[in-house]
Protein backbone atom coordinates (compact mmCIF):
# COMPACT_ATOMS: atom_id res chain seq x y z
CA UNK A 1 0.00 0.00 0.00
CA UNK A 2 1.11 3.52 -1.01
CA UNK A 3 1.57 5.70 1.97
CA UNK A 4 -0.28 8.90 2.56
CA UNK A 5 1.66 11.37 3.51
CA UNK A 6 -0.50 14.05 5.76
CA UNK A 7 0.09 17.92 6.47
CA UNK A 8 -1.66 19.57 9.35
CA UNK A 9 -3.07 23.27 8.82
CA UNK A 10 -4.16 25.45 11.74
CA UNK A 11 -5.62 28.86 12.00
CA UNK A 12 -7.09 31.16 13.81
CA UNK A 13 -8.31 34.46 13.23
CA UNK A 14 -7.22 36.42 15.94
CA UNK A 15 -4.04 36.78 18.06
CA UNK A 16 -5.68 36.63 21.55
CA UNK A 17 -4.66 33.80 23.60
CA UNK A 18 -1.34 32.27 20.88
CA UNK A 19 1.05 33.56 23.52
CA UNK A 20 -0.04 30.87 25.96
CA UNK A 21 1.96 27.78 26.64
CA UNK A 22 -0.64 25.60 24.79
CA UNK A 23 -3.06 27.38 22.31
CA UNK A 24 -5.51 27.21 20.02
CA UNK A 25 -3.33 26.28 17.18
CA UNK A 26 -1.68 23.09 19.20
CA UNK A 27 -5.25 21.82 20.32
CA UNK A 28 -6.22 22.01 16.47
CA UNK A 29 -2.88 20.25 15.50
CA UNK A 30 -3.67 16.92 18.49
CA UNK A 31 -7.13 16.53 17.45
CA UNK A 32 -5.91 16.40 13.45
CA UNK A 33 -2.73 14.18 14.97
CA UNK A 34 -4.65 12.19 16.92
CA UNK A 35 -7.20 11.55 13.58
CA UNK A 36 -3.75 10.52 11.57
CA UNK A 37 -2.61 8.17 13.87
CA UNK A 38 -6.00 6.54 13.53
CA UNK A 39 -5.48 5.67 10.24
CA UNK A 40 -2.16 3.87 10.78
CA UNK A 41 -3.57 1.28 8.83
CA UNK A 42 -4.52 3.36 6.01
CA UNK A 43 -1.08 3.66 5.68
CA UNK A 44 -0.97 7.58 6.31
CA UNK A 45 1.79 9.40 7.87
CA UNK A 46 2.04 12.79 9.88
CA UNK A 47 4.44 15.43 8.07
CA UNK A 48 6.60 17.20 10.65
CA UNK A 49 6.74 19.99 9.01
CA UNK A 50 4.32 22.61 10.96
CA UNK A 51 1.94 25.11 8.90
CA UNK A 52 0.58 27.35 11.43
CA UNK A 53 -0.99 30.66 10.47
CA UNK A 54 -2.34 32.66 13.70
CA UNK A 55 -4.12 35.54 13.96
CA UNK A 56 -4.79 35.47 10.29
CA UNK A 57 -8.71 35.74 8.60
CA UNK A 58 -9.46 32.58 6.60
CA UNK A 59 -11.69 35.38 3.94
CA UNK A 60 -8.34 35.10 1.87
CA UNK A 61 -5.59 33.03 0.85
CA UNK A 62 -2.52 35.79 1.65
CA UNK A 63 -1.80 33.31 4.36
CA UNK A 64 2.24 32.76 4.66
CA UNK A 65 1.81 29.16 6.26
CA UNK A 66 -0.59 27.91 3.58
CA UNK A 67 0.56 29.12 0.63
CA UNK A 68 4.14 27.53 1.61
CA UNK A 69 1.79 24.47 2.50
CA UNK A 70 0.17 24.70 -1.25
CA UNK A 71 3.83 24.86 -2.57
CA UNK A 72 4.90 21.44 -0.39
CA UNK A 73 1.86 19.99 -2.35
CA UNK A 74 2.43 21.34 -5.82
CA UNK A 75 6.11 19.94 -5.10
CA UNK A 76 5.06 16.11 -4.15
CA UNK A 77 5.84 16.92 -0.40
CA UNK A 78 1.86 16.57 1.19
CA UNK A 79 -0.28 14.25 -0.26
CA UNK A 80 -3.24 15.26 2.06
CA UNK A 81 -4.63 18.22 4.05
CA UNK A 82 -5.93 17.80 7.88
CA UNK A 83 -7.95 19.87 9.35
CA UNK A 84 -9.92 20.18 11.95
CA UNK A 85 -12.59 22.05 10.65
CA UNK A 86 -13.14 23.23 7.13
CA UNK A 87 -13.23 26.34 7.97
CA UNK A 88 -10.21 26.49 9.51
CA UNK A 89 -8.30 26.13 5.63
CA UNK A 90 -10.81 28.60 4.15
CA UNK A 91 -14.42 30.42 4.19
CA UNK A 92 -15.03 31.40 0.53
CA UNK A 93 -16.74 29.39 -1.75
CA UNK A 94 -14.53 30.70 -4.66
CA UNK A 95 -11.38 30.19 -2.93
CA UNK A 96 -12.20 26.51 -1.80
CA UNK A 97 -13.08 25.89 -5.36
CA UNK A 98 -9.44 27.09 -6.39
CA UNK A 99 -8.09 25.27 -3.82
CA UNK A 100 -9.98 22.21 -4.59
CA UNK A 101 -8.45 22.48 -8.57
CA UNK A 102 -4.85 22.84 -6.74
CA UNK A 103 -5.52 19.65 -4.59
CA UNK A 104 -7.04 17.95 -8.26
CA UNK A 105 -3.60 18.76 -10.24
CA UNK A 106 -1.67 17.75 -7.26
CA UNK A 107 -3.55 14.37 -6.99
CA UNK A 108 -4.18 15.38 -3.47
CA UNK A 109 -7.19 15.52 -1.07
CA UNK A 110 -8.28 17.24 2.08
CA UNK A 111 -9.74 15.67 5.37
CA UNK A 112 -12.14 17.80 8.00
CA UNK A 113 -11.47 15.69 11.28
CA UNK A 114 -14.73 16.66 13.71
CA UNK A 115 -17.07 17.15 10.20
CA UNK A 116 -15.57 13.58 8.82
CA UNK A 117 -15.03 15.43 4.83
CA UNK A 118 -12.85 13.69 2.57
CA UNK A 119 -12.74 15.53 -1.09
CA UNK A 120 -11.09 11.83 -2.40
CA UNK A 121 -14.75 11.03 -2.90
CA UNK A 122 -17.60 12.44 -5.27
CA UNK A 123 -19.69 12.34 -1.97
CA UNK A 124 -17.54 14.48 0.14
CA UNK A 125 -17.24 17.06 -2.73
CA UNK A 126 -21.14 17.25 -3.00
CA UNK A 127 -21.66 17.73 1.04
CA UNK A 128 -18.51 20.14 0.82
CA UNK A 129 -20.00 22.39 -1.94
CA UNK A 130 -23.45 22.47 -0.24
CA UNK A 131 -21.63 23.16 3.11
CA UNK A 132 -20.13 26.38 1.79
CA UNK A 133 -22.56 27.47 -0.35
CA UNK A 134 -24.62 27.82 3.11
CA UNK A 135 -21.56 29.37 4.78
CA UNK A 136 -21.29 31.63 1.93
CA UNK A 137 -25.05 33.25 2.08
CA UNK A 138 -24.48 33.27 5.80
CA UNK A 139 -21.70 35.82 5.36
CA UNK A 140 -23.70 37.95 2.70
CA UNK A 141 -26.73 38.11 4.71
CA UNK A 142 -24.87 39.31 7.88
CA UNK A 143 -22.77 41.64 5.65
CA UNK A 144 -26.34 42.92 4.61
CA UNK A 145 -27.22 43.35 8.24
CA UNK A 146 -23.88 45.01 9.24
CA UNK A 147 -24.58 47.88 6.34
CA UNK A 148 -28.04 48.59 7.42
CA UNK A 149 -26.84 49.18 10.52
CA UNK A 150 -24.62 51.40 10.34
CA UNK A 151 -26.82 53.14 7.53
CA UNK A 152 -29.03 53.52 10.65
CA UNK A 153 -26.47 54.83 13.00
CA UNK A 154 -25.05 57.18 10.55
CA UNK A 155 -28.79 58.53 9.99
CA UNK A 156 -28.81 59.42 13.72
CA UNK A 157 -25.39 61.22 13.59
CA UNK A 158 -23.52 58.23 15.18
CA UNK A 159 -19.38 58.14 14.34
CA UNK A 160 -19.04 53.76 13.26
CA UNK A 161 -15.05 53.95 12.98
CA UNK A 162 -12.89 53.71 10.23
CA UNK A 163 -9.56 56.32 10.45
CA UNK A 164 -9.96 59.01 12.84
CA UNK A 165 -10.06 62.58 11.16
CA UNK A 166 -7.59 64.95 11.92
CA UNK A 167 -9.02 67.20 14.13
CA UNK A 168 -10.62 64.94 16.40
CA UNK A 169 -10.43 61.68 19.13
CA UNK A 170 -12.57 58.79 18.72
CA UNK A 171 -15.03 58.43 21.89
CA UNK A 172 -16.88 55.51 21.69
CA UNK A 173 -19.69 56.90 18.96
CA UNK A 174 -19.13 60.24 18.71
CA UNK A 175 -16.07 62.47 18.04
CA UNK A 176 -13.99 64.59 20.49
CA UNK A 177 -12.24 67.61 19.01
CA UNK A 178 -8.30 67.39 19.48
CA UNK A 179 -7.25 71.13 20.07
CA UNK A 180 -3.81 70.98 18.64
CA UNK A 181 -5.12 69.20 15.69
CA UNK A 182 -8.24 71.15 15.29
CA UNK A 183 -5.89 74.53 14.93
CA UNK A 184 -4.67 72.98 11.87
CA UNK A 185 -7.68 72.07 10.26
CA UNK A 186 -9.09 75.49 10.97
CA UNK A 187 -5.41 77.27 9.23
CA UNK A 188 -6.38 75.23 5.98
CA UNK A 189 -10.03 76.40 5.66
CA UNK A 190 -8.19 79.84 6.11
CA UNK A 191 -4.96 79.52 4.22
CA UNK A 192 -7.82 78.31 1.28
CA UNK A 193 -9.65 82.02 2.19
CA UNK A 194 -6.69 83.64 1.50
CA UNK A 195 -4.86 81.69 -1.99
CA UNK A 196 -7.67 80.27 -3.40
CA UNK A 197 -5.47 77.50 -4.92
CA UNK A 198 -4.95 73.96 -3.61
CA UNK A 199 -1.68 74.10 -4.78
CA UNK A 200 -0.78 77.85 -2.97
CA UNK A 201 -2.09 75.96 0.25
CA UNK A 202 -0.26 72.87 -0.09
CA UNK A 203 3.26 74.73 -0.13
CA UNK A 204 2.50 77.31 2.47
CA UNK A 205 1.05 74.27 4.77
CA UNK A 206 4.76 72.84 3.99
CA UNK A 207 6.61 75.86 5.08
CA UNK A 208 4.31 76.30 8.44
CA UNK A 209 5.33 72.57 9.15
CA UNK A 210 1.46 71.25 9.24
CA UNK A 211 1.46 67.82 8.72
CA UNK A 212 -1.59 64.84 8.51
CA UNK A 213 -2.67 62.81 11.71
CA UNK A 214 -0.76 60.82 13.20
CA UNK A 215 -1.69 57.62 14.79
CA UNK A 216 -0.26 53.62 15.68
CA UNK A 217 -2.21 50.72 14.17
CA UNK A 218 -3.09 47.50 15.99
CA UNK A 219 0.51 46.12 15.12
CA UNK A 220 2.03 48.74 16.68
CA UNK A 221 3.09 50.56 14.21
CA UNK A 222 3.76 54.57 13.82
CA UNK A 223 1.99 56.30 10.49
CA UNK A 224 0.88 59.28 9.41
CA UNK A 225 2.91 62.54 10.31
CA UNK A 226 3.22 63.51 6.75
CA UNK A 227 3.32 66.84 4.53
CA UNK A 228 -0.03 66.82 3.04
CA UNK A 229 -0.88 66.43 -0.42
CA UNK A 230 -3.13 68.81 -2.03
CA UNK A 231 -5.55 65.55 -2.60
CA UNK A 232 -5.05 65.39 1.07
CA UNK A 233 -5.97 69.07 1.45
CA UNK A 234 -9.21 68.88 -0.61
CA UNK A 235 -10.41 65.85 1.14
CA UNK A 236 -10.41 68.04 4.15
CA UNK A 237 -12.15 70.93 2.71
CA UNK A 238 -14.67 69.23 1.16
CA UNK A 239 -15.27 67.01 3.93
CA UNK A 240 -19.02 67.65 5.82
CA UNK A 241 -17.39 66.23 9.02
CA UNK A 242 -16.26 69.52 10.32
CA UNK A 243 -19.32 71.26 10.21
CA UNK A 244 -20.89 68.15 12.57
CA UNK A 245 -22.47 66.42 9.86
CA UNK A 246 -22.27 62.28 8.75
CA UNK A 247 -21.92 61.72 5.25
CA UNK A 248 -23.20 57.84 4.24
CA UNK A 249 -24.09 56.95 0.29
CA UNK A 250 -24.10 60.52 -1.29
CA UNK A 251 -26.99 61.12 2.09
CA UNK A 252 -25.95 64.38 4.67
CA UNK A 253 -27.03 63.58 8.53
CA UNK A 254 -26.72 65.61 11.37
CA UNK A 255 -23.67 63.97 13.65
CA UNK A 256 -23.63 63.90 17.53
CA UNK A 257 -20.04 65.59 17.44
CA UNK A 258 -18.72 69.53 17.73
CA UNK A 259 -18.25 71.29 14.59
CA UNK A 260 -14.58 72.36 13.93
CA UNK A 261 -15.67 75.41 11.16
CA UNK A 262 -18.39 77.47 11.24
CA UNK A 263 -21.30 77.13 8.90
CA UNK A 264 -20.72 80.50 7.25
CA UNK A 265 -17.00 79.69 6.44
CA UNK A 266 -17.63 76.60 5.20
CA UNK A 267 -20.08 77.83 2.57
CA UNK A 268 -17.48 80.10 2.01
CA UNK A 269 -15.12 77.97 0.89
CA UNK A 270 -17.22 75.71 -1.06
CA UNK A 271 -18.07 78.76 -2.81
CA UNK A 272 -14.69 79.07 -3.60
CA UNK A 273 -13.85 75.63 -4.78
CA UNK A 274 -16.62 75.31 -6.90
CA UNK A 275 -16.05 78.72 -8.46
CA UNK A 276 -12.00 77.42 -9.09
CA UNK A 277 -13.55 74.04 -10.54
CA UNK A 278 -13.71 73.76 -14.19
CA UNK A 279 -17.33 72.26 -13.80
CA UNK A 280 -18.99 72.34 -10.45
CA UNK A 281 -18.86 69.53 -8.29
CA UNK A 282 -21.76 67.62 -8.64
CA UNK A 283 -23.60 70.45 -11.17
CA UNK A 284 -23.24 70.10 -15.10
CA UNK A 285 -22.61 72.20 -18.25
CA UNK A 286 -24.96 72.40 -21.38
CA UNK A 287 -26.31 69.38 -19.61
CA UNK A 288 -23.29 67.31 -19.78
CA UNK A 289 -21.01 66.35 -16.49
CA UNK A 290 -17.44 66.71 -17.10
CA UNK A 291 -15.34 63.74 -19.03
CA UNK A 292 -12.44 63.76 -18.04
CA UNK A 293 -10.64 62.97 -21.54
CA UNK A 294 -12.09 64.81 -23.99
CA UNK A 295 -9.75 66.18 -26.16
CA UNK A 296 -7.44 63.63 -25.17
CA UNK A 297 -8.72 60.06 -26.52
CA UNK A 298 -7.88 58.47 -29.84
CA UNK A 299 -8.23 55.77 -32.12
CA UNK A 300 -5.37 54.43 -34.24
CA UNK A 301 -6.63 56.31 -36.95
CA UNK A 302 -5.57 59.72 -34.81
CA UNK A 303 -9.41 60.21 -35.06
CA UNK A 304 -11.11 61.40 -31.55
CA UNK A 305 -13.40 59.86 -29.42
CA UNK A 306 -16.17 62.07 -28.72
CA UNK A 307 -18.10 62.17 -24.84
CA UNK A 308 -21.94 61.18 -25.08
CA UNK A 309 -24.91 60.54 -23.34
CA UNK A 310 -27.84 58.54 -23.30
CA UNK A 311 -30.86 57.86 -20.48
CA UNK A 312 -32.36 54.87 -19.62
CA UNK A 313 -35.19 53.96 -17.34
CA UNK A 314 -34.19 57.61 -15.20
CA UNK A 315 -30.45 56.64 -15.06
CA UNK A 316 -27.75 57.92 -17.02
CA UNK A 317 -25.01 56.41 -19.11
CA UNK A 318 -21.60 58.29 -20.46
CA UNK A 319 -19.71 56.75 -23.19
CA UNK A 320 -16.96 58.07 -25.00
CA UNK A 321 -17.91 56.80 -28.76
CA UNK A 322 -15.88 57.34 -32.33
CA UNK A 323 -17.01 59.46 -34.53
CA UNK A 324 -18.62 57.59 -37.04
CA UNK A 325 -20.74 56.24 -34.33
CA UNK A 326 -22.56 59.64 -33.43
CA UNK A 327 -24.44 59.74 -36.92
CA UNK A 328 -24.73 55.94 -37.94
CA UNK A 329 -25.70 52.92 -35.78
CA UNK A 330 -23.40 50.23 -34.37
CA UNK A 331 -22.31 47.73 -37.17
CA UNK A 332 -23.88 44.44 -36.37
CA UNK A 333 -20.74 42.66 -36.35
CA UNK A 334 -19.00 45.48 -34.00
CA UNK A 335 -15.43 45.35 -34.98
CA UNK A 336 -15.44 48.91 -36.33
CA UNK A 337 -15.83 51.97 -34.13
CA UNK A 338 -14.89 52.00 -30.48
CA UNK A 339 -18.14 52.53 -27.73
CA UNK A 340 -16.73 52.92 -24.08
CA UNK A 341 -18.44 53.46 -20.84
CA UNK A 342 -17.25 56.71 -19.48
CA UNK A 343 -16.30 56.18 -15.85
CA UNK A 344 -14.71 52.52 -15.76
CA UNK A 345 -12.61 54.13 -18.77
CA UNK A 346 -11.45 57.10 -16.51
CA UNK A 347 -10.23 54.62 -13.59
CA UNK A 348 -8.53 52.45 -16.13
CA UNK A 349 -6.92 55.27 -17.64
CA UNK A 350 -5.52 56.46 -14.21
CA UNK A 351 -4.61 53.23 -13.19
CA UNK A 352 -2.27 53.16 -16.23
CA UNK A 353 -0.85 56.28 -15.66
CA UNK A 354 -0.19 55.85 -11.80
CA UNK A 355 1.08 52.23 -12.88
CA UNK A 356 3.43 53.93 -15.38
CA UNK A 357 4.86 56.35 -13.28
CA UNK A 358 5.40 54.27 -10.51
CA UNK A 359 7.78 52.52 -12.67
CA UNK A 360 9.29 55.74 -13.98
CA UNK A 361 9.63 57.14 -10.70
CA UNK A 362 11.83 54.18 -9.90
CA UNK A 363 13.77 54.05 -13.15
CA UNK A 364 14.87 56.95 -14.51
CA UNK A 365 11.68 59.72 -14.36
CA UNK A 366 13.85 61.57 -11.72
CA UNK A 367 16.88 61.24 -13.15
CA UNK A 368 18.25 64.34 -11.54
CA UNK A 369 16.63 63.67 -8.08
CA UNK A 370 17.92 62.41 -4.74
CA UNK A 371 16.45 59.60 -3.08
CA UNK A 372 14.65 61.07 -0.91
CA UNK A 373 12.62 62.94 -3.72
CA UNK A 374 12.12 59.64 -5.37
CA UNK A 375 10.96 58.39 -2.27
CA UNK A 376 8.74 61.45 -1.77
CA UNK A 377 7.34 60.75 -5.64
CA UNK A 378 6.54 57.33 -4.68
CA UNK A 379 4.37 58.08 -1.34
CA UNK A 380 2.36 60.58 -3.69
CA UNK A 381 1.86 58.14 -6.11
CA UNK A 382 0.16 55.72 -3.44
CA UNK A 383 -2.38 58.62 -2.66
CA UNK A 384 -6.11 57.76 -4.54
CA UNK A 385 -6.87 61.26 -4.49
CA UNK A 386 -4.51 61.87 -6.57
CA UNK A 387 -5.80 63.07 -9.93
CA UNK A 388 -3.99 61.03 -12.52
CA UNK A 389 -6.16 62.35 -16.02
CA UNK A 390 -4.62 66.06 -15.68
CA UNK A 391 -1.49 64.95 -16.12
CA UNK A 392 -2.52 63.23 -19.57
CA UNK A 393 -1.24 64.44 -22.77
CA UNK A 394 -2.75 62.00 -25.39
CA UNK A 395 -4.02 58.65 -25.46
CA UNK A 396 -4.79 56.54 -28.40
CA UNK A 397 -6.60 53.36 -28.36
CA UNK A 398 -4.07 51.12 -30.61
CA UNK A 399 -4.38 47.30 -31.20
CA UNK A 400 -4.62 45.40 -28.07
CA UNK A 401 -2.82 48.59 -25.76
CA UNK A 402 -3.36 52.44 -24.99
CA UNK A 403 -0.49 53.99 -26.00
CA UNK A 404 -0.22 57.24 -23.42
CA UNK A 405 1.47 60.67 -23.40
CA UNK A 406 1.70 62.43 -20.32
CA UNK A 407 2.53 66.15 -20.16
CA UNK A 408 5.43 67.10 -18.49
CA UNK A 409 4.64 70.34 -16.89
CA UNK A 410 1.84 68.68 -15.60
CA UNK A 411 3.60 65.26 -14.07
CA UNK A 412 5.97 68.08 -12.39
CA UNK A 413 3.39 69.71 -10.85
CA UNK A 414 0.78 66.81 -10.25
CA UNK A 415 3.99 64.61 -8.17
CA UNK A 416 5.42 68.58 -6.69
CA UNK A 417 8.93 68.31 -8.90
CA UNK A 418 10.34 71.04 -10.67
CA UNK A 419 10.00 70.52 -14.22
CA UNK A 420 13.79 69.68 -14.95
CA UNK A 421 13.43 66.96 -13.02
CA UNK A 422 10.89 64.85 -15.34
CA UNK A 423 12.44 63.24 -18.21
CA UNK A 424 10.81 63.36 -21.36
CA UNK A 425 11.55 59.85 -22.47
CA UNK A 426 9.57 58.44 -20.09
CA UNK A 427 6.63 59.98 -20.63
CA UNK A 428 5.48 57.81 -22.92
CA UNK A 429 3.81 54.02 -21.91
CA UNK A 430 1.67 51.59 -23.13
CA UNK A 431 -0.95 49.57 -21.52
CA UNK A 432 -2.04 46.09 -22.83
CA UNK A 433 -5.55 45.19 -22.70
CA UNK A 434 -8.40 42.86 -23.70
CA UNK A 435 -11.83 43.26 -24.86
CA UNK A 436 -14.99 42.42 -23.18
CA UNK A 437 -18.24 43.16 -24.77
CA UNK A 438 -21.30 43.35 -23.42
CA UNK A 439 -24.24 44.23 -26.22
CA UNK A 440 -23.05 47.45 -27.89
CA UNK A 441 -21.09 48.13 -25.28
CA UNK A 442 -17.08 47.49 -24.76
CA UNK A 443 -15.18 47.30 -21.87
CA UNK A 444 -11.46 47.11 -21.79
CA UNK A 445 -9.09 44.99 -19.65
CA UNK A 446 -6.11 46.29 -18.80
CA UNK A 447 -3.22 43.85 -17.64
CA UNK A 448 -3.71 42.75 -14.03
CA UNK A 449 -7.37 44.27 -13.33
CA UNK A 450 -10.91 42.30 -13.94
CA UNK A 451 -14.32 43.41 -15.10
CA UNK A 452 -16.09 44.67 -12.36
CA UNK A 453 -18.44 41.67 -10.16
CA UNK A 454 -22.11 40.77 -11.08
CA UNK A 455 -23.64 41.34 -7.84
CA UNK A 456 -27.26 40.81 -8.97
CA UNK A 457 -25.76 37.28 -10.40
CA UNK A 458 -23.80 36.80 -7.37
CA UNK A 459 -26.84 37.66 -5.25
CA UNK A 460 -28.73 35.28 -6.98
CA UNK A 461 -26.46 32.17 -6.89
CA UNK A 462 -26.18 33.44 -2.93
CA UNK A 463 -30.46 33.03 -2.61
CA UNK A 464 -30.40 29.75 -4.83
CA UNK A 465 -28.29 28.32 -2.23
CA UNK A 466 -30.50 29.01 0.27
CA UNK A 467 -33.33 27.56 -1.78
CA UNK A 468 -31.72 24.63 -2.39
CA UNK A 469 -31.37 24.18 1.14
CA UNK A 470 -35.43 24.20 1.86
CA UNK A 471 -35.72 21.85 -0.58
CA UNK A 472 -33.14 19.54 0.19
CA UNK A 473 -34.75 20.28 3.68
CA UNK A 474 -38.26 18.91 2.76
CA UNK A 475 -39.90 21.92 2.34
CA UNK A 476 -41.90 23.07 -1.33
CA UNK A 477 -42.03 25.25 -3.66
CA UNK A 478 -45.24 27.04 -2.61
CA UNK A 479 -43.77 27.04 1.18
CA UNK A 480 -40.49 28.42 -0.13
CA UNK A 481 -42.03 31.08 -2.31
CA UNK A 482 -44.50 32.11 0.29
CA UNK A 483 -41.68 32.62 2.96
CA UNK A 484 -39.56 35.21 0.60
CA UNK A 485 -42.32 36.75 -0.83
CA UNK A 486 -41.83 35.17 -4.17
CA UNK A 487 -44.06 33.51 -6.97
CA UNK A 488 -43.37 29.64 -7.25
CA UNK A 489 -41.90 30.51 -11.31
CA UNK A 490 -39.24 32.84 -9.91
CA UNK A 491 -38.35 30.44 -6.98
CA UNK A 492 -38.02 27.85 -9.39
CA UNK A 493 -35.81 30.25 -12.22
CA UNK A 494 -33.24 31.18 -9.20
CA UNK A 495 -32.75 27.67 -7.97
CA UNK A 496 -31.12 27.08 -11.23
CA UNK A 497 -28.16 29.35 -10.20
CA UNK A 498 -27.41 26.47 -7.37
CA UNK A 499 -26.10 24.50 -9.91
CA UNK A 500 -23.42 26.62 -11.68
CA UNK A 501 -19.95 25.29 -10.70
CA UNK A 502 -17.27 26.19 -8.43
CA UNK A 503 -15.18 27.38 -11.44
CA UNK A 504 -17.71 29.63 -13.01
CA UNK A 505 -19.06 30.83 -9.34
CA UNK A 506 -15.05 31.40 -8.77
CA UNK A 507 -14.86 33.51 -12.16
CA UNK A 508 -18.18 35.62 -10.68
CA UNK A 509 -16.43 36.51 -7.82
CA UNK A 510 -13.32 37.61 -9.45
CA UNK A 511 -14.58 39.52 -12.42
CA UNK A 512 -13.58 36.60 -14.88
CA UNK A 513 -16.77 35.91 -16.14
CA UNK A 514 -17.24 35.82 -19.53
CA UNK A 515 -19.40 39.09 -20.84
CA UNK A 516 -22.32 37.32 -21.87
CA UNK A 517 -23.17 35.69 -18.00
CA UNK A 518 -25.69 37.41 -16.83
CA UNK A 519 -28.83 36.67 -14.38
CA UNK A 520 -31.00 37.59 -18.11
CA UNK A 521 -28.82 35.38 -19.81
CA UNK A 522 -28.86 32.47 -17.91
CA UNK A 523 -32.83 33.02 -17.27
CA UNK A 524 -33.13 32.57 -20.90
CA UNK A 525 -30.87 29.94 -21.90
CA UNK A 526 -30.35 26.49 -20.45
CA UNK A 527 -27.37 25.80 -18.60
CA UNK A 528 -25.28 22.51 -18.81
CA UNK A 529 -25.79 19.85 -15.59
CA UNK A 530 -22.22 18.80 -16.13
CA UNK A 531 -19.47 21.13 -14.29
CA UNK A 532 -16.95 20.03 -16.96
CA UNK A 533 -19.39 21.22 -19.92
CA UNK A 534 -20.48 24.60 -17.87
CA UNK A 535 -16.63 25.25 -18.15
CA UNK A 536 -16.66 24.70 -21.59
CA UNK A 537 -19.00 27.09 -22.31
CA UNK A 538 -18.32 29.80 -20.38
CA UNK A 539 -14.61 29.95 -21.52
CA UNK A 540 -15.36 30.09 -24.56
CA UNK A 541 -15.01 34.52 -24.48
Amino acid sequence: MVRIRCAIYTRKSSDEGLEQEFNSLDAQREACGAYIASQRHEDWELVRERYDDGGISGSHLDRPALQRMMRDLDEGRVDQIVVYKIDRLTRPLADFAWLVDRLDAAKASFVSVTQSFNTATSMGRLTLNVLLSFAQFEREVTAERIRDKIAASKKKGLWMGDYVPLGYDAAGRTLTINAAEAETVRTLFTLYETHRALHLVEKEAKQLGLRSKRYVTQSGRDQGGQEMSRGHIHKILATPLYIGKIGHKGVIHQGQHPALIGKEQWDRVQGLMQAQSGIPRGQKISGRPSAALTGKLFDAEGKRLTPVHTQKRGRRYDYYISQQLKTAPVPSDRTSGWRLPARDLEVRVGEAVRRHLRVAAMRSLLWSADAKMIADVATKLVDEDLDMLTMLDRVVLETGALAITLARASVAEGLGVARDCVNEEDLHGNAPFTIRRRGVETRLLLQGQSLPRDETLIANIARAQAFLGEVTGGRGFQEIAEAYGLSVKRVQQVLEFAFLSPTTVRQLIEGRQPSFLTTDWCLKNEIPVAWSAQDLLFHRA
